[in-house]
């Protein structure tokens, strides 16, 4: 366990199926959240800072200030925890639509905070920078997938995230022959598949319900992004999976497509989204995700 020096009274919290998460007291006398690990990739918290400070800019969507960022633990503000209002889940919903909105310089493009210097790759709090490397890749737990731009998204789902998926889905055994000839076949479909082009993004990249905690006044806050510039329908389609409740659910998408109307066919192209969590957690977990990812491969395969 890593903490900041001066760090008292820690207690274990949730944080996650990786790291260790703790609420410590830190030395100003000030609660704080910590997140640890001890095989952490150098720069992995510094990434994670830009993404929140990124995702912070357009002030729409609260996320935890940070407080402190080494190598080997990342320090935010202590949010206590509650249950997103129902006034929480329609401020979650136009916040993610002005959030997108914000846009990225390209599909892939990595999160550089406001008191960020890209040339630096600094995100502006005091953090060490040893993990610069780390500004081209996207983290999914223990996974680190290619950020290089390219100059459509459907090229950028297909070279980006389900092929390099694919490969190491097969290459553990998280998926079968046919289930990755699946993946193969949907990203040669991909530029029929995706829909109208849009511009990039400014994207959570793992929005989960989870990841869209609640204070203790029902107000909603992101956390723990992998932040990138992508297509919107993505953030929207992982907010769907892995428990989301109903209906705050529909509160949080009936602000949004009020706030920023979705292109016709979004419905049909949820779970085509959904592959990319669920080829991740394939992998990272096995079980049933690998015929759930299967599935839905071989429905957009054609």
């Amino acid at each position: 366990m890593s903490l900041p020096a001066g760090a008292t009274n820690p207690r274990r919290v949730g944080g996650g199926d990786i790291n260790e998460a703790w609420r410590v007291t830190l030395a100003d006398g000030c609660e704080a959240f910590v997140k640890t690990r001890p095989d952490a990739r150098p720069g992995e918290y510094a990434t994670e800072a830009r993404g929140l400070e990124w995702l912070a800019e357009p002030g729409a969507v609260r996320t935890p200030r940070v407080l402190e960022v080494a190598d080997d633990h990342l320090v935010l503000e202590w949010v206590p925890p509650g249950s997103l209002s129902t006034a929480g889940a329609e401020e979650l919903g136009r916040g993610l639509a002005l959030t997108h909105a914000a846009g990225a310089a390209a599909f892939g493009a990595p999160a550089f905070g406001a008191s960020s210097n890209p040339a630096r790759g600094d995100p502006g709090s005091g953090a060490a920078t040893s993990g610069d490397a780390d500004l081209g890749a996207a983290g999914f737990g223990s996974l680190r997938l290619p950020n290089d731009p390219t100059p459509d998204w459907p090229s950028f789902y297909a070279e980006r995230r389900l092929l390099p998926l694919a490969r190491i889905a097969r290459e553990r055994g998280a998926l079968s022959e046919r289930g990755a000839a699946a993946v193969e076949s949907v990203c040669e479909r991909l530029p029929e598949l995706a829909g109208p082009p849009e511009p990039p993004a400014r994207l959570h990249g793992d929005l989960w319900s989870g990841n869209a905690m609640a204070d203790a006044d029902g107000r909603p806050w992101l956390i723990d992004p992998s932040a990138y510039g992508g297509h919107r329908e993505v953030d929207l389609a992982m907010l769907r999976l892995f428990g989301g409740r109903a209906g705050p659910q529909r509160r949080i998408f009936a602000a949004y497509t009020e706030a920023a109307p979705l292109a016709e066919g979004c419905e049909e192209r949820v779970d085509l989204w959904q592959l990319l969590p669920l080829l991740v957690h394939a992998v990272l977990f096995g079980g049933g995700y690998v015929g759930a990812a299967e599935r839905v491969a071989r429905r957009y395969a054609g």
